[in-house]
């Protein structure tokens, strides 16, 4: 697996890129730019993860329970490979995981899942449930559910969140969710930030003009959010 680092110092991010996007798009696109004055300062460590997404959930030719194993496996990486090299190269205690678009489901869903490793995490223009079907966005899984489904959506899973260790740990990240007024993952978004407060996790909720769904936005949005 390729990423790029960006930084000396500071808080370190995991950066995931947008659905079927490689590591090195948010700097082709300008969005690393747009958080330079603060990476040079010393504020900013950002981490571009690759992604697989070609490989789990957009993998059409393999039955659903291989996607989502798939997808387990990537997590795997970042909790066993990626952290590691965010704790060899950054002498702080302070990471955050963020993205935009499918990136934003990857740093939502692993940062609920293990929010005792991070302080905060950014969803822009995210999709929190990849069973749904929105508009032109189809089910990932074709109708397949199980426990390991289920336990990646964090739409699904943060209703019924009880454990009150996993909540408390929740509730001491920022949480920060930023989508348009016209993207169809609007409602997912209010969905989400309706059950954070539900369970008593305080959250910020970013409205943006038009789908706000493109580079050109989010060069704007990160440096207010990450």
């Amino acid at each position: 697996m390729e990423l790029l680092v960006f930084g000396h110092a500071g808080r370190a991010v995991i950066f995931f890129p947008t659905r079927m996007a490689r590591f090195y798009d948010y700097e082709n696109w300008g969005i690393i730019a747009s958080l330079s004055a603060r990476i040079e300062n010393g504020e900013l460590q950002i981490f571009c993860v690759d992604s697989i997404d070609g490989e789990s959930f957009y993998n059409d030719e393999v039955f659903p329970s291989v996607r989502i194993d798939r997808h387990l496996q990537y997590e795997k990486y970042l909790l066993e490979e990626v952290l590691s090299l965010i704790y060899q190269k950054n002498d702080g205690d302070y990471v955050e995981t963020a993205g935009c678009s499918m990136g934003a489901y990857h740093a939502i869903n692993l940062a609920m899942k293990y929010p005792w490793l991070f302080k905060k995490a950014v969803g822009i223009s995210g999709r929190y449930d990849l069973t749904d079907n929105i508009g032109d966005f189809r089910d990932l899984l074709n109708g397949f559910h199980s426990e390991a489904v289920y336990f990646n959506m964090p739409a699904q899973y943060i209703a019924n969140l009880n454990d009150d260790r996993l909540l408390s740990a929740v509730r001491n990240m920022e949480i920060i969710l930023a989508v348009g007024e016209t993207d169809p993952f609007l409602s997912g978004n209010q969905h989400l930030s309706s059950l954070l407060w539900e369970k008593g996790v305080p959250n910020q909720f970013h409205t943006w003009e038009s789908n706000a769904h493109r580079p050109h936005y989010w060069r704007k949005m990160a440096p207010m959010y990450i």
